[in-house]
């Protein structure tokens, strides 16, 4: 089963939970353009979720979910408030949301954890999941260790629950490897920053457009909490810091609100960029549903040029 038929859409295709950029309206925009529309709970607390989510019920009839990301300090209410507010579908991230899943499913919630290695996911799958986000390390944000291309066919050999591909999807080509590789659809993230409808700064907009090949890195790895951000003064400044063994919470003043200056301020010295290494591979700002049409027949074309 395709995921679009899994989840009532258009496309095959869901948009990736980013703190601070993925608000009820952007999550509305996706949905009406074709895709599964995610609020992106992050660095939220249960009423702006709560707000958020009416915002995108008041935007679209069509599916949208909320994405948790279980190492928010009000995860226990944000797990209330998902099913007090008759959300649909949730993912969850960072993390095992294990202790939530009977109740969200006693809701009729359709669940997709995000992992980054095939263990968890197998783990995950005696709560009764919906399918699984297999997550590869090429994404933007919060990352694991192994690559979209060995990750998902791994994923798919450890459960059988629908697989959906992310990291590193921009075009119809990775599309198309993701379908081969097992997955029953996409999660986007990076290459969505640069749609029409992203309420982030122009500024980011314009780092994710200007972005090379190599213009990604990897932060945190030494606290265990390794993120993958444009390369910026304040990345640079990080790593060194790193490299010096200084303690975590000498590092984490430098990144305290930084997000938020990236996404709020188009802070391009000082704030967090988050994008994958698809960056590289953008170069236009686009409105949503020609990304997803575009995606969509770039796949097609790959498919019918295949020489099998």
């Amino acid at each position: 089963m395709k995921l679009n038929e899994l989840l009532g859409t258009e496309f095959p295709i869901i948009q990736g939970g980013m703190a601070n950029i993925a608000t009820g309206a952007f999550a509305t925009a996706v949905s009406n353009a074709g895709a599964l529309g995610l609020v992106g709970s992050g660095g939220m607390d249960a009423e702006a979720l709560r707000a958020e989510i009416r915002a995108a019920k008041a935007g679209t009839d069509k599916p949208f979910g909320v994405n948790l990301m279980l190492m928010n300090p009000h995860i226990d209410e944000l797990a209330k408030v998902v099913v007090e507010e008759g959300v649909q579908v949730v993912t969850t991230g960072a993390g095992n949301p294990g202790k939530y899943i009977p109740t969200w499913k006693e809701a009729g919630i359709k669940v997709f954890p995000v992992v980054a290695a095939p263990i968890l996911a197998h783990r995950l799958e005696r709560y009764g999941i919906d399918g699984v986000i297999a997550e590869g390390t090429e994404s933007g944000g919060h990352v694991g260790e192994m690559t979209t291309m060995a990750l998902v066919p791994q994923v798919v050999d450890a459960v059988s629950v629908p697989v959906i591909a992310a990291g590193g999807i921009a075009d119809g080509r990775q599309l198309a490897a993701a379908f081969a590789l097992g997955a029953c659809g996409v999660q986007l993230g990076t290459c969505l920053l640069a749609s029409t409808e992203c309420p982030i700064h122009d500024n980011y907009k314009q780092a994710v457009i200007k972005a090379g090949a190599n213009d990604t890195t990897v932060t945190g790895r030494t606290g265990g909490a390794p993120v993958r951000v444009l390369k910026n003064k304040m990345a640079r400044e990080y790593l060194r810091m790193e490299k010096q063994n200084l303690p975590l919470e000498e590092m984490e003043k430098l990144t305290l609100g930084s997000l938020r200056r990236a996404v709020f301020d188009g802070d391009l010295d000082t704030g967090s960029f988050m994008a994958g290494q698809v960056a590289g591979m953008i170069k236009e700002i686009k409105p949503l549903r020609q990304i997803f049409e575009e995606l969509m027949a770039g796949y097609e074309a790959v498919v019918k040029g295949l020489n099998v």
